[in-house]
């Protein structure tokens, strides 16, 4: 029953000062021009212009809904600023001094429209501690499990280079804080964001600590990557599993991706800890895929019965995309509930049972 389970929820709105707006001037270079002439055809006689579609809205749409239908057993907490040493366990030194000299500025750091505000980097910094504060919460034992929102998101950021709206890859961050800090020897993280947890995977490519399991749309669809075929390298050779699927599938392929690949591979793995990324774009209002609010619940309660199995129940979710305002307040609301302690329904194909139905009121017509 719903309210059975105790879940932390980490949000802070110093977040909301992550603000790029496309049509502001960023600072001169190459890369500004290179954006703006890619931007300006979009701008250009547009009747409804192209805006940075990670923006503040999606923290207080989900915040809004939450305050408007609380979720028993869920409880509030507020993030702290990650530090140079977390956040250099999993990106390199240049790379962070790099983005710690925008801080206050606007700029693009990437031609795919990443980009920063003048509150961009705190927020960053933020985000990335917040997935920390999680993780701290239920491996400490003051929450049964924790649900980050963060913003700017950060799966695909790599070890040396923001992409997809993200700065710090908070989920790998908060990973490495688990293993160096807290006694986790192995980490899972789970990503089922529709895009391929690019910068996840480059980070622990080659760690055989990390189980890294993630289901996206397949490429050619950004980033372009997680192959099957991509499954580790070195002494992390087998501990990436990468799930690409096409764009018209939904709850049934996703469930039976977890239920056949992600659990024999986690009890393989035997986690201390397991994370998700947790995206909603995957939901059908975001137009990429075909997932239900009932496939979020489903997949929420196959991990959450993974962790109560494996792990002393520790799980943690952090916030990664989903531009549906809709889809996505209610996809993490949905989650919440799951996680509290409420039921998740069994999938079958759409139309399946009234087909069923119909056919059984049919049946003696026909004899």
């Amino acid at each position: 029953m719903v309210g059975d389970r105790d879940v932390l929820v980490i949000h802070d709105t110093r977040m909301l000062a992550h603000q790029p707006n496309a049509e502001e001037p960023f600072i001169p270079g190459k890369l500004d021009s290179r954006v703006q002439a890619m931007l300006s055809g979009l701008f250009e006689g547009a009747v409804k212009k192209w805006s940075y579609p990670e923006h503040p809205g999606r923290l207080s749409a989900i915040t809004d809904l939450l305050m408007l239908e609380p979720v028993p057993g869920v409880g509030f907490g507020v993030a702290r600023a990650a530090t140079h040493e977390e956040l250099g366990r999993v990106h390199t030194t240049s790379y962070l001094e790099n983005i710690f000299a925008l801080r206050g500025k606007q700029a693009w750091l990437d031609v795919d429209t990443t980009a920063v505000s003048p509150g961009s980097v705190d927020a960053a910094e933020l985000a990335a501690g917040a997935a920390i504060n999680a993780v701290e919460a239920v491996v400490q034992g003051r929450t049964g499990s924790a649900f980050a929102l963060c913003r700017p998101p950060g799966h695909h950021a790599e070890s040396v280079r923001a992409r997809g709206f993200c700065l710090f890859n908070n989920v790998a961050v908060a990973a490495a804080h688990a293993r160096a800090e807290l006694g986790c020897e192995r980490v899972l993280i789970v990503d089922w964001d529709v895009h391929h947890g690019n910068g996840t995977q480059e980070i622990f490519l080659a760690s055989p600590d990390v189980l890294f399991f993630d289901t996206h749309r397949a490429a050619p669809f950004y980033p372009g990557s997680g192959n099957k075929e991509e499954i580790g390298q070195g002494l992390g050779e087998g501990t990436t599993i990468n799930v690409p699927l096409p764009a018209g599938c939904g709850d049934p392929a996703l469930i039976k991706a977890f239920r056949e690949i992600l659990v024999p591979a986690a009890e393989w793995f035997k986690p201390d800890l397991i994370l998700v990324s947790a995206g909603f774009d995957l939901h059908r209002l975001d137009m990429c895929m075909n997932l239900s609010f009932d496939g979020f619940a489903a997949m929420t309660g196959i991990v959450q019965e993974l962790a109560d199995r494996l792990c002393n129940g520790r799980l943690v979710m952090v916030l990664e995309g989903g531009y549906n305002l809709e889809a996505l307040a209610r996809g993490v609301h949905t989650v919440l509930e799951v996680m509290a302690g409420g039921d998740y329904p069994e999938i079958v194909e759409p139309g399946v049972k009234e087909v069923a139905e119909i056919a059984a009121y049919h049946k003696d017509a026909f004899s």
